[in-house]
C-alpha cells in the first residue's frame, strides 16, 4: 500500500492495487455472440458476480444460463436500455466493465446513408462512452477497470469509413480516459478481422488476414487486464500496422489495401 496524501493520512485511489479479474463484478456488453459471449464463459467461475447485456434475449439467456450470469435484455443505444443495465450494476456491483457490444457497417461510403450513420455511432461509439459515464463512479470506488473492444479498423480501413471513425475515437477516448484517472485501469483491444456473426453478415472473403476465433479475443483481453496493458492488439502483429500508421503514412497508405 502507498504512503498517504501529504497532510491527510489518506492512500490516495492512485496509490492503491487495481482490481483483477478474480473475484471483481464483472459487466459484459454484446455478450449474446462472438468477442462479448467469449469473454463471458472466460469470465465464468473467475468474476462474481457477472452480469451480461446483449439484443437477443434467447442467445443471451443461454449465455447467462451457462455462465451463472444475471442477464439484462436491451439495446445500449437508448436511455432506456443503458439504465437497466447501470441498475443491475447498483444490485450487484461492477469493477470490472467489458464494451464488447457493436455493430459494423462496411461498403463504400458514398452508398452509406444517414440512418446507417448514426446507427453506427451509436451502437460503437456513443453508447460505450454513456455507459462509462454512468458507471464511473462505482468503477472508481472499485479501482477498476474498463475494457473497449476497439478495432484494428481503428487505424483506417477501405471500405469502413463509419465504422472507422467510431472505432477511432473510442481508442482515442479510452486514451483521454486513461491519462485523467490513474485509479482505474483502461485497456483498448484491437483484434483483426474476427471468426464471428458480425464478419460473416460483412461477407468477409479473403485469405489474408486469417479470421482468429473469439476465444482467442478474449483471453488477450483478460491477460492485458491483468498486467494492465493499454492496448491489445489480436493478433499482434497488427500492431506494427498502426506503429506504421504514424511514423511512415504514406507507406501505411500504400499496405492499407492489404489489411
Amino acid at each position: 500500500m502507498g504512503a498517504p496524501r501529504p497532510g491527510t493520512g489518506i492512500v490516495g485511489l492512485e496509490q492503491l492495487p487495481r482490481m483483477t479479474p478474480d473475484g471483481a463484478p464483472a459487466l459484459v456488453t454484446g455478450a449474446s455472440s462472438g468477442i462479448g459471449a467469449a469473454i463471458a464463459h472466460r469470465l465464468a467461475g473467475r468474476s462474481a458476480p457477472l452480469v451480461v447485456t446483449g439484443r437477443d434475449a434467447g442467445r443471451l439467456n443461454a449465455v447467462a444460463a451457462a455462465t451463472g450470469a444475471h442477464p439484462v435484455v436491451g439495446d445500449l443505444t437508448t436511455t432506456a436500455g443503458r439504465a437497466a443495465v447501470v441498475s443491475a450494476c447498483d444490485e450487484h456491483g461492477v469493477g470490472l466493465v467489458v464494451h464488447a457490444a457493436g455493430i459494423g457497417a462496411a461498403g463504400p461510403f458514398s452508398g452509406v446513408d444517414e440512418a446507417e450513420v448514426d446507427a453506427v455511432l451509436a451502437a460503437d461509439l456513443v453508447a460505450p462512452v454513456q455507459l462509462t459515464r454512468a458507471l464511473w463512479p462505482a468503477v472508481r470506488r472499485a479501482r477498476g477497470h474498463v475494457v473497449f473492444v476497439a478495432s484494428i479498423a481503428a487505424i483506417g480501413v477501405a471500405g469502413e469509413a463509419t465504422y472507422s471513425a467510431a472505432k477511432a475515437a473510442l481508442r482515442t477516448f479510452a486514451d483521454a480516459l486513461r491519462l485523467e484517472e490513474p485509479a482505474v485501469g483502461v485497456t483498448t483491444v484491437l483484434p483483426g478481422a474476427v471468426d464471428t456473426p458480425f464478419l460473416a453478415r460483412r461477407g468477409y472473403d479473403r485469405s489474408f488476414p486469417r479470421p482468429v476465433p473469439a476465444d482467442r479475443v478474449a483471453a488477450a483481453t483478460l491477460r492485458a487486464v491483468e498486467r494492465d496493458r493499454a492496448e491489445v492488439f489480436v493478433p499482434r502483429w497488427l500492431q506494427v500496422a498502426s506503429v506504421v500508421q504514424g511514423a511512415a503514412p504514406g507507406v501505411f497508405r500504400r499496405c492499407a489495401p492489404r489489411l
